[in-house]
């Protein structure tokens, strides 16, 4: 795309005409943060804010937002939107705002998406506004997008340009891993992280550069796996939230984001876990690749994580050699 398309021959403003576009799914994620205080951080995970309800209230609002997107934007289509998806997390300075947005049809979704986000981090900052007034909405933006003739397209934060899906689209930084740590008493804080600590002090014996553990609620850990990807770590290891609870979901969030498996990695984790308790077997963990970055789930509880680590130990430095493109095919 060489020419802007909302601009017709004589450079005035137009509406696309899209009637001859097939009707394909589309979907857009979107993205952006509200960087404040770690005061207001603490006062928002503990719901404890003058004006409650802080999360909710922008879910709603994002909600809201996206499906008003042609009322905001003039040359926005009128879209029937499939569903709206509003996600929040936590850094140590930031609430991180994640929005997908669905429809069937002949345009994309991406401008509600981001309009979700816009109006979720607007709310965010009116809510906050009392006690950081100095609260900024930072990096909004789409993060991927896929439907209509040009398929999938994930952003490339190098670059901001799409690269092929054969090229690497990150530059991942040798050495340096994420800990997540999907716990919903955990980000209230009403929960000890037993696991996190764990894994960040086996990761930093082996020499690599640790950030985190993040801590995210179980609805939002596809959030917090955007968060951890974000500054292109050469591995993310996640504990928690493998399980069969109804709130468990960090394997289909790792499989959304995942461009190959590595299932030979998550089956030896749980036939070694059932050596000890039959328990393991119901561990829905996964490991696989996003780009060159390493991903492997590991049980919330200490005993899997030690499984879990003891399983990575001999392999993990040859693994992400190869993963890097480099390392001995014959070993």
């Amino acid at each position: 795309m060489t020419e802007l398309s909302h601009l017709d021959g004589e450079g005035r403003a137009r509406m696309v005409d899209v009637s001859a576009k097939a009707d394909t799914t589309r979907i857009a994620v979107a993205g952006g943060e509200l960087v404040t205080t770690p005061e207001v951080i603490a006062l928002v995970r503990a719901d404890d804010m003058p004006k409650a309800d802080v999360l909710s209230t922008a879910r709603i609002a994002g909600i809201s937002g996206a499906k008003k997107t042609s009322e905001l934007i003039p040359l926005c289509h009128q879209l029937a939107l499939s569903s709206v998806k509003v996600e929040f997390g936590f850094t140590e300075s930031s609430i991180t705002i994640e929005a997908t947005a669905k429809t069937k049809g002949p345009t994309g979704v991406e401008m509600e998406a981001l309009t979700a986000v816009a109006v979720a981090g607007l709310t965010l900052h009116d809510m906050v506004k009392a006690v950081d007034p100095a609260a900024t909405l930072d990096g909004v933006r789409l993060l991927t997008k896929e439907g209509g003739k040009r398929g999938h397209w994930r952003r490339d934060e190098n670059r901001s340009q799409a690269a092929q899906p054969t090229e690497p689209q990150r530059e991942v930084r040798p050495g340096s891993a994420t800990v997540l740590v999907a716990s919903t008493g955990g980000a209230r804080g009403t929960r000890p992280d037993t696991t996190g600590p764990t894994i960040a002090a086996w990761l930093e014996s082996r020499g690599h550069t640790v950030r985190g553990p993040l801590v995210y609620a179980d609805a939002d850990i596809a959030a917090g796996l955007a968060d951890a990807l974000a500054d292109s770590p050469a591995l993310v290891i996640t504990t928690g939230g493998t399980g069969a609870s109804p709130t468990d979901a960090t394997p289909e969030a790792t499989l959304a984001v995942l461009d190959r498996e590595l299932p030979g990695i998550a089956e030896e984790m749980r036939r070694r876990g059932t050596e000890v308790t039959p328990h393991a077997s119901l561990s829905r963990g996964v490991a696989g690749v996003c780009d060159r970055t390493l991903i492997v789930n590991l049980p919330g509880s200490p005993g899997g994580v030690e499984d879990g680590l003891a399983v990575l130990d001999p392999v993990l430095d040859h693994l992400l050699a190869q993963i890097a493109g480099g390392g001995a095919h014959d070993e």
